[in-house]
């Protein structure tokens, strides 16, 4: 016997998901139960918000949508924070939403609101399980999630349709439809083939699309091949190796590192925008270079942002891409040879080193990217530490710097770093947030506490949110709600289950880094940084 939510459960299951990430209620106890039995293990969690966030960490390790289940109502709108970031930032989530049956909602109103219209705006598409249609709108859903620029699609799932036995016939198979399209022959193609074989000084801005293309190899391999050097957004970190001479790191909302790159940028006689999308950029990468300047972009969407101006537009996946400018250029064609981009990854080192005082935020994330593995996976909350944290963390792969950089939400690191772990299971993950953005999500310790899985949290604790106190004096405006007092995060994780300790300099940091890298269960540094320790540092 097949119910609606058997089959709704055997569908996800079919496209790779294997967690699904909530917390029930009566309406969805059926999906619950079909979720399970189709062998998709629910992580039960103490939000909404977060649970979008660890399932987001699990699609980043092994390419699943992540799948958020909420119950009508409370459970629905505390999701928009996490559904409104997978839109913005490009992630493909499964939402489904219980509710009560079309005919019931007519005259009982506890609880009761129209999820589709309130999430509509935020969603690649919203759906509401009909029986008949399931497999259909399953695949439809799926399919929508996945395709083009990943993103949330929500399915509102009636109680009757989930708990109905149904002999409607379904596939136990989904199959996905890769991006394999060549750029169009034409006006725009001749440009960038005649640019970039004549390109003397190229550089190349890669981003979210490429990452979600796969195409690190290739693009690891082109760079080098013909002397490019690479600037990526924040999601981009890794595309190419950044311990690489040609990896020029994240740009995006840092003006200090803005101040090395835009001027090199703009020296280029062909920029190359590989998958690059500017929804993650900050106010000085709008119109960041000239309206006649030398730029071709790699797109497999139409872009409509208005950001910049290019001379070619190749609508096409980034591999084949690569492969026509390849044919094009002679690999031993000049590029940069006054070594101009090695000089600004050399500026980018002398501005972002560890304080001269030996302790501070930037010495606290030196001295843990020393410790911590290469496979380590790290995630940052928004805030300052996040902003610094990019510049300094170097990632020899994609997906390894895990954060909200389109939409920039607090609250996101920790469950981050929970739902990569779960799901991946081998590689050390750490969290950095700063003290408001962690107390956003204690509640999630005792998730950590009960997945018993070791994942290492660094709290900044300077009792402030720094970047809207630094802003506030930027714009010469009194201090108004930004400070508050010190809570006892060591004392806090104690509580939970987990072990916490108070930082105050580097030795004590690197020596506590590489216990916790042994422990099986969590860890929580809290750091104690001045009060402005980041003035100037970004």
């Amino acid at each position: 016997m097949t119910t609606g939510a058997d089959i709704i459960a055997g569908k996800l299951h079919a496209a790779g998901c294997r967690h699904a990430f909530g917390i029930p209620g009566g309406e969805v106890l059926a999906l619950m139960q079909a979720l399970d039995q189709a062998g998709l293990d629910f992580v039960l969690v103490k939000h909404e918000n977060a649970g979008g966030f660890m399932a987001e960490g699990g699609w980043h390790a092994d390419g699943a949508p992540g799948v958020l289940l909420a119950t009508l109502g409370p459970g629905a709108a505390n999701a928009i924070n996490v559904v409104a970031n997978a839109w913005q930032d490009r992630v493909p989530l499964i939402f489904l939403t219980g509710c009560v049956d079309q005919a019931e909602a007519e005259s009982y109103t506890h609880q009761v609101f129209d999820h589709q219209q309130m999430l509509r705006p935020i969603v690649k598409a919203s759906f509401s399980a009909r029986l008949g249609a399931l497999d259909v709108v399953m695949e439809k859903a799926l399919a929508i999630a996945l395709d083009g620029q990943p993103g949330p699609v929500h399915i509102d799932v009636p109680i009757k349709v989930a708990e109905t036995v149904t002999e409607e016939p379904w596939s136990t198979n989904f199959r996905s439809t890769p991006v394999a399209s060549s750029p169009i022959a034409g006006s725009d193609l001749d440009t960038a083939l005649e640019l970039f074989a004549k390109a003397e000084r190229p550089i190349a801005i890669a981003g979210v699309d490429a990452v979600n293309e796969n195409v690190s190899v290739e693009i690891t391999e082109f760079c080098r091949k013909f002397r490019i050097p690479l600037v990526t957004s924040y999601k981009g970190k890794g595309l190419l190796d950044e311990n690489h001479e040609l990896a020029l790191g994240g740009a995006g909302l840092s003006p200090k590192a803005d101040g090395h790159l835009l001027p090199l940028i703009n020296q280029s006689d062909c920029i190359l925008l590989l998958g690059y999308d500017p929804i993650e950029m900050r106010v000085n990468w709008r119109n960041p270079w000239a309206i006649d300047a030398k730029v071709v972009e790699i797109t497999p969407v139409l872009r409509t942002h208005g950001m910049h101006n290019v001379a070619a537009t190749l609508r096409s996946a980034v591999k084949p891409t690569l492969q026509k400018l390849d044919e094009v250029r002679a690999p031993d064609a000049l590029s940069w040879s006054g070594g101009e981009p090695l000089g600004v990854r050399r500026d980018l080192e002398e501005a972002f080193k560890p304080e001269a005082s030996g302790w501070g935020p930037g010495t606290a994330f030196h001295t843990l990217r020393d410790v911590m593995p290469p496979s380590t996976v790290a995630t940052a909350d928004s805030g300052a530490h996040r902003i610094l944290v990019s510049q300094i963390w170097r990632c020899p792969r994609p997906r390894q710097m895990l954060q909200s950089s389109a939409l920039c939400t607090m609250g996101c690191a920790v469950p981050l770093a929970m739902g990569h772990r779960i799901v991946e299971g081998n590689s050390p993950v750490i969290a950095f947030v700063g003290d408001a953005g962690l107390e956003m999500c204690l509640g999630e310790l005792s998730t950590l506490r009960d997945l018993k899985i070791p994942v290492i949290i660094c709290v900044l604790v300077d009792t402030s949110l720094a970047l809207i106190e630094l802003k506030q004096r930027g714009s010469q405006r009194p201090n108004v709600g930004v400070d508050f007092g010190e809570t006892d995060f060591p004392a806090v994780a104690s509580a939970y289950g987990g072990h916490g300790v108070w930082i105050d300099n580097a030795e004590d940091l690197k020596t506590e880094a590489e216990h916790a890298l042994k422990r099986d269960g969590f860890t929580l540094l809290a750091c104690r940084i001045p009060r402005r320790a980041y003035d100037g540092a970004f």
